[in-house]
């Protein structure tokens, strides 16, 4: 039987909607955890996390982890996040990163112990300088993380499972984990997601419950985000692989179509209705 505190449903959420959805809708929806993208910086004032934390008590919702995204960024295609997203263009490294210390100082604020991030598209080559200067500033991020007794997770998607393990060993930081995103892996072409965590399940921490149809091309085009049980994922297996590697943190649906919130309510509704029958069924 599923226990009261495993698996607990989420959904990735925002104080100003434009990425997920607003913490009315999770709590509409009677979703208890959510995921938040961080505010712009003059959003992220202590008055602000206070008003945060006064509508999560009220809503009875627990805060998981806070987001870290950057302006410039842009996936309108494979090339493109490439040059702009995350802490590896080397033109926005260092403003990046000091954005990411102010967002993991309002996480504090806010009382939450893990940040996240797409770090970006690592060079494959564990040995060129690109990638030591990668794993060096992951590094100084994990270090200011931790002053505030936080984990950094980073999301898969733009690496194979076996390079991002290799990253995570080679950054030998004790509190780097990984946000699982298993459409992600389809949608850049980067491998199949339950075989996946087979190889990276030991540093799951966190997790989106996300679906997605692979591009005729994979890892050149991309693949195409569908509703919670109509892509390729595998949702019932995805489920009883996160069983299996000892996984029973929160259920987080990320269903980011902000510029249709009729749908996008309606599908989050549908993903934690799914979520619930095929938990039932994998736990009975």
């Amino acid at each position: 039987m599923l226990e009261k505190d495993v698996w607990p449903i989420g959904v990735f959420t925002s104080i100003d909607a434009g990425l997920g959805v607003r913490l009315e809708v999770a709590s509409e929806l009677k979703i208890p955890t959510i995921q938040l993208h961080a505010p712009m910086r003059e959003g992220r004032s202590p008055a602000l996390a206070e008003k945060f934390i006064q509508s999560l008590d009220e809503l009875g919702i627990k805060l998981t982890c806070v987001f870290g995204g950057f302006e410039g960024e842009s996936y309108e295609d494979i090339p493109t996040v490439e040059r702009t997203v995350g802490l590896v263009p080397a033109e926005t490294r260092a403003s990046r990163l000091q954005e990411m210390r102010e967002i993991s100082d309002f996480a504090r604020l806010l009382g939450c112990n893990v940040i996240g991030l797409h770090l970006g598209v690592v060079p494959h080559d564990r040995h060129c300088k690109d990638y030591q200067e990668i794993v060096n500033v992951t590094r100084q991020l994990c270090d200011h993380a931790a002053t505030n007794e936080q984990a950094l997770h980073l999301e898969t998607g733009q690496e194979t499972a076996e390079a991002l393990r290799n990253f995570i060993v080679d950054t030998q930081r004790s509190n780097l984990f990984i946000n699982f995103d298993p459409a992600n892996m389809i949608l850049y072409g980067m491998g199949n997601p339950i075989e996946a965590l087979d190889v990276i399940g030991e540093y799951v921490r966190s997790v989106h419950c996300k679906d997605g149809l692979w591009s005729d091309q994979p890892g050149v085009t991309w693949g195409r985000e569908v509703p919670l049980g109509e892509g390729d994922v595998g949702i019932e297996a995805y489920l009883n692989k996160l069983k299996e590697i000892g996984y029973r943190g929160p259920l987080t649906i990320e269903r980011e179509i902000p510029q249709d919130p009729v749908r996008q309510k309606a599908e989050i509704q549908h993903a934690a209705d799914l979520i619930h029958s095929l938990s039932a069924k994998i736990w009975r």
